[in-house]
């Protein structure tokens, strides 16, 4: 898969780019990154990026002539490009998962400064946001996205690895423990330690019906239940309410 990042701070990715398995996505050529400085595609003096916008109004704007510059260059007919804003599609497992399958060549915008002149949003498939909340610029986003997809790229890590995940399957992960089994009176479930692989995979899932039920049951509202989940999620309300 190839990504490519613009942003107006090339530097903020150096680390990103040269660590685990991001790194190793890359020597592997499971993944292609690279980032464009805006600053290089500006006719203006000094590299500069922004002015203030029509009409009046606090802050600068980014300016739309370099943005319609480089993309001219790097778009292709396999290109889908996202800009990062606050007002965007809040992005999920569902939509990385969709993305690392689907898509060959993605192309994150980094914003910054107040905004961006609305016309670059002429140039861009979709607006995305990583959450609720706003940033200073794109760049975390565009590091949170990109490793999310990475990650599920064939050969990354191994789909064992990730196919029981938290929001992979539209529930939080159940419980996890290692050795010592016991440790100060606090003792390792004796159903892990059975060896019986039915009743650990029963336990699993009643304890990630259970974990999303009490933290996010936002989750459940449009989840589509299996009958063996339906009746597991009633008898953990019982259990619930009954406390």
């Amino acid at each position: 898969m190839k990504i490519d990042i613009i942003t107006i701070f090339p530097n903020f990715f150096d680390q990103f780019l040269t660590t685990s398995k991001i790194k190793h996505a890359i020597e592997d050529g499971q993944a292609e990154i690279k980032i464009y400085d805006l600053r290089d595609y500006t006719d203006l003096k000094g590299g500069k990026i922004d002015d203030t916008p029509y009409g009046g109004g606090a802050g600068m704007l980014m300016i739309y002539p370099p943005f319609h510059k480089l993309l001219k260059q790097i778009q292709t007919d396999e290109s889908y490009t996202v800009f990062l804003s606050p007002q965007g599609t809040v992005f999920n497992q569902s939509i990385a998962t969709k993305m690392s399958r689907e898509i060959k060549h993605l192309i994150l915008i980094c914003g910054h400064y107040e905004g961006i002149d609305e016309r670059v949003l002429s140039l861009v498939d979709e607006e995305m946001s990583i959450g609720d909340y706003v940033l200073t610029g794109g760049e975390i986003p565009a590091m949170v996205i990109a490793d999310s997809i990475i990650r599920l790229l064939p050969g990354v890590i191994n789909e064992a690895s990730y196919i029981d995940d938290s929001h992979q399957q539209g529930l939080l992960k159940y419980p996890q423990y290692t050795k010592p089994s016991s440790y100060e009176g606090l003792e390792v479930p004796e159903v892990l330690r059975s060896g019986h692989h039915e009743q650990i995979r029963l336990w699993r899932l009643r304890e990630s019906l259970r974990k999303t039920f009490t933290k996010r049951p936002d989750l459940l509202v449009k989840r589509d239940f299996s009958k063996e989940e339906k009746k597991i999620l009633d008898n953990l309300k019982k259990e619930i309410e009954s406390k």
